[in-house]
């Protein structure tokens, strides 16, 4: 396959420095280059499945579900709900830290989950590029090796950002159930008076789980979009961790 000038160009500002990402620049003939490292696809889906799991539980604990019927002993489903909220939360935390530490030991598109290169000139008009795309107002989309332009400006300013203010806000919240003098209050109780309240803090948490959900709705049709129309893989490549071109 022989890659085009719009490859050419959305190298330009991925800092490649790869053989792979040179060939790539280069019009070298390739069917598809390594991205995504294990570590990093494995994060991935634990991830899926934690944000799954906090956005369906943190749902029920605002907006708890109606008193169920019979002795109050035979019941503890609320109970489960925010145990199974609290266990994904640790996981996704967790995870968030270690995906933090694989962007400073893993390959260069490990970080791009937390870059961003808005001085350059040339993101923006690949940004420009990738609107058309999305709005069918362009027969193909620029051909990128990692993220494209907006998938990189929509991880870092909805998912990542959105991700730091829901673990400082919901251990916050966690702390204050824990009550004084429990790690998550030592750690993350000044949140609630930078805030204002108890009630901001969950106004606030409530907010970031509608942006992470929409978040998610727009990263799978974006990422099913390229793979029929875009002529590249994105789904299997968080499966295997290889890029294809299909023309």
């Amino acid at each position: 396959m022989s890659m085009t000038g719009a490859s050419h160009n959305a190298e330009s500002f991925h800092d490649a420095t790869g053989t792979d990402e040179e060939a790539v620049a280069h019009g070298a003939s390739i069917k598809s280059v390594y991205v995504y490292e294990a570590p990093v696809r494995l994060w991935h889906w634990v991830n899926v499945l934690a944000i799954t799991t906090l956005c369906v539980t943190g749902y029920f604990i605002g907006s708890p579900l109606p008193t169920m019927p019979g002795e109050a002993s035979d019941h503890f489903l609320m109970g489960y709900i925010r145990f199974a909220h609290f266990s994904a939360a640790y996981i996704f935390a967790i995870g968030l830290l270690g995906r933090i530490y694989w962007a400073f030991v893993g390959n260069h598109h490990a970080r791009e989950l937390f870059t961003l290169p808005i001085t350059q000139r040339a993101y923006w008009s690949e940004v420009l590029l990738m609107l058309k795309w999305y709005a069918f107002l362009v027969p193909r989309p620029g051909r990128y090796v990692g993220h494209n332009p907006i998938a990189r400006f929509a991880m870092v300013f909805m998912f990542v950002l959105t991700s730091i203010l829901m673990v400082c806000t919901g251990f916050a919240l966690y702390g204050e159930g824990a009550q004084a003098g429990s790690w998550a209050s030592t750690w993350f109780g000044w949140v609630i008076p930078l805030m204002g309240q108890s009630q901001d803090v969950h106004t606030w948490h409530h907010l970031g789980m509608w942006v992470i959900v929409i978040f998610v709705i727009t990263h799978i049709y974006a990422a099913i979009r390229e793979d029929i129309m875009g002529r590249q893989s994105l789904v299997s490549t968080m499966i295997s961790g290889h890029r294809t071109f299909k023309d």
